[in-house]
């Protein structure tokens, strides 16, 4: 054999060692269209900045877990959660914004949802019943009336919930076949036991908002399971990180400034980015 055949040999015997030893591009895929649908615990109202224009009617943030994960990824993000969002908010028209779903496009490759507490009440009840509590504290029937009432869901509320859930996983694959469906469920509201100044509920209140959450979790998984979705717990992450905590990944009642009582706070939002990002990308 030549000399120069050996040097070419040998240029490349490197050359494919250099590949192997190369960080494989798939370990840490990037890119792709993401969209965001949900309500509020998605969307992130009061946290840091905007990522609407005014008025921001669906108080948006732009450092909800969505966009942390797309910034994070490189991933073209379509967010259109909203607050006070239902799942008839993700299915239909819904004042002046158009249905959710519509984001969902041939070419998207992830798709995350957290909804079904407006459907249920489920932050409706806490508010009242927290504002019911302060006003009976005070001996304030004024403020008493204007607290509204506890809503409690039924078992056809939940059933209803269950056919709209799946109908949303079903639309998903039927616009993005190819994309990933991740059901992003609520994050923990209340410590498992008692409550605090934060959140100053009756202890009757606080129990059946606690068995509302657990049965909303059991649902999604129900509907996640059923249609090959995949679930990301939010609720397991932070389970120690209540509003009454004492590291909270949530608001307490009444609402910081500019923030949403009951809801995700920035801390909340990124701990849940940097996990998700860990499901779905590790």
């Amino acid at each position: 054999m030549g000399v120069m055949n050996r040097l070419n040999l040998s240029t490349l015997g490197l050359a494919l060692l250099v590949l192997a030893c190369a960080p494989s591009s798939q370990a840490e895929p990037t890119g792709g269209h993401y969209v965001a649908m949900g309500s509020s615990f998605a969307a992130g109202p009061g946290i840091t900045k905007s990522a609407e224009p005014p008025p921001a009617r669906c108080r948006r943030s732009a450092d909800n877990y969505a966009h942390q994960l797309a910034a994070r990824r490189n991933l073209a993000l379509t967010d259109v959660s909203c607050s006070g969002a239902t799942t008839d908010a993700i299915l239909e028209p819904w004042g002046h914004q158009p249905a959710q779903i519509e984001a969902v496009l041939p070419e998207t490759t992830l798709v995350t949802v957290t909804i079904g507490g407006n459907d249920l009440g489920y932050m409706t009840g806490l508010l009242a019943a927290a504002c019911q509590t302060l006003a009976s504290n005070r001996a304030d029937p004024v403020a008493l009336d204007r607290c509204g009432p506890i809503p409690h869901p039924d078992d056809a509320d939940y059933v209803r919930l269950e056919a709209a859930m799946t109908r949303i996983a079903v639309e998903v694959k039927a616009r993005a076949p190819s994309a990933r469906l991740v059901f992003v469920n609520y994050m923990t509201v209340l410590p498992q036991a008692g409550s605090c100044a934060l959140a100053p509920l009756a202890p009757e209140a606080a129990k059946n908002s606690r068995t509302l959450a657990r049965k909303l979790l059991a649902l999604t998984a129900k509907v996640a399971k059923a249609q090959g979705a995949e679930v990301f717990s939010a609720a397991s992450l932070s389970r120690t990180h209540s509003v009454c905590a004492r590291h909270p990944w949530m608001n307490g009642y009444p609402a910081p400034a500019g923030g949403a009582a009951f809801h995700p706070n920035l801390a909340g939002m990124t701990a849940v980015a940097e996990a998700l990002d860990r499901q779905l990308f590790h």
